[in-house]
């Protein structure tokens, strides 16, 4: 498997809106803080669950990972977030 140096981002405004999608109440805000550590989470989670997939792909003996290999590391992932 390749090794890539590409930077996974979020940008704010899209954690922002995607946090605020999620309140019953339009008047609730979410601060500048929360969405800069709720985008640094997301950038973690990302990371594993690449990483996560790699791995199964590779213990299978895979050289293309597939949306299968994702889907078998999904719980776990789930569980440990």
């Amino acid at each position: 498997m390749a090794e890539s140096s590409a930077e996974i981002t979020f940008k704010n405004e899209t954690v922002s809106k995607l946090l605020s999608s999620f309140f019953k109440e339009e008047k609730t805000k979410v601060g500048a803080d929360a969405v800069i550590l709720m985008a640094e989470m997301l950038h973690v989670f990302v990371q594993e669950a690449a990483q996560r997939t790699i791995k199964q792909a590779e213990a299978e003996d895979c050289d293309r990972l597939d949306i299968e290999h994702f889907e078998k590391i999904l719980p776990q992932l789930l569980l440990d977030f």
